[in-house]
């Protein structure tokens, strides 16, 4: 019968160095290979019992493995502020400060001292190299830039839209920048002022042009990803959630429209498996039509595969109700 895995009490529910567990004579480096343990990062173990989530991974980052002053940052500070939803194992964003004049490289995170009666524990070297599950920035940060999060330092709402401008491509740093908006921790015109206050630093042109895309209204990624890709396309910017009346009577909310031209864009969600939120939303659709409506429903397929096409369906449904593009 195979053996049972070490399970000190002192480690139940935690998250730990190995070398200080082993220092302590609390596990060997071949318990640390059990089952009973689950690697995060390089010598950073948990119970396997834990459900680890990805705000457990960005404090063992502080806490172990970066130097004091780095923040977390880019996709990783959105999810903090409860923006984004980050898979638990996706890598960590961070953002280490640039030495001043004369400093040296980072030399990781000095340890801490090791309590009274363990065994002593080797100094940690010099790192240089990439860590697996870090992703490591390094870049001015101004005091501002940097917020507490539940004893986290994170990058603030403007930081982290910069960030992500610089970081992501177009579309995506507007999804997340839309919903930083959304929860009301910054807005449209704190962000450009933000952005040009450092002119002529990396990052501003392009925080300012995400900025531009952006809208506070969107209330999912891929109402997000749908607006920003149609309007790079050439298509007059929409209204987001545009509530329809009809003498003073709701009829529907539209997730994008062109009101002068009656024409919206619908995204169609996995919540259509709902029968009964199909039929609403068939029966809203009815409405629309009959007030002389034209809505196009998307789904992420099309807007996977087929963007072009739906596009062209968009415009021609925008020129048959009186749209002339700008030559």
């Amino acid at each position: 019968m195979p053996k049972a895995p070490r399970r000190p009490r002192q480690l139940h529910g935690r998250i730990f160095r190995g070398s200080t567990a082993v220092a302590r004579g609390l596990l060997t480096r071949n318990d640390l290979r059990s089952s009973a343990w689950r690697p995060l990062f390089r010598d950073v173990y948990a119970d396997a019992h834990l459900t680890i989530t990805h705000r457990d991974r960005c404090r063992a980052v502080i806490r172990w493995l970066v130097p004091v002053g780095t923040a977390i940052a880019g996709r990783s500070a959105a999810a903090l502020h409860g923006v984004e939803r980050v898979p638990a194992d996706e890598p960590v964003d961070v953002l280490v400060p640039h030495p001043p004049a004369g400093g040296s490289e980072w030399a990781g995170p000095a340890r801490p001292a090791a309590p009274a009666g363990a065994a002593p524990v080797a100094a940690a070297g010099r790192r240089r190299g990439p860590m697996t599950g870090l992703r490591v920035h390094r870049a001015d940060v101004d005091p501002e830039d940097v917020v507490d999060l539940a004893g986290i330092p994170v990058t603030s709402p403007a930081r982290t839209c910069r960030d992500l401008a610089r970081w992501l491509e177009l579309v995506e740093a507007v999804v997340v920048i839309d919903g930083l908006l959304a929860r009301r921790l910054t807005d449209v015109a704190a962000l450009r002022e933000y952005a040009l206050a450092r002119a002529g630093r990396r990052g501003w042109r392009s925080l300012l042009r995400a900025v531009e895309l952006a809208d506070p209204g969107a209330e999912s990624s891929q109402e997000s990803r749908t607006r920003v890709r149609l309007v790079l396309a050439g298509l007059p910017r929409p209204r987001s959630q545009w509530v329809v009346t009809d003498g003073g009577r709701f009829v529907a909310r539209l997730d994008l429209a062109w009101p002068a031209f009656k024409v919206a864009v619908e995204y169609d969600g996995l919540w259509h498996a709902d029968p009964e939120q199909f039929h609403r939303d068939r029966r809203r659709l009815n409405r629309l039509l009959g007030g002389d409506w034209l809505v196009l429903h998307v789904t992420a397929r099309r807007l996977r595969e087929d963007f072009d096409g739906f596009v062209a369906e968009v415009r021609a449904a925008l020129h048959s109700r009186g749209h002339r593009a700008r030559t």
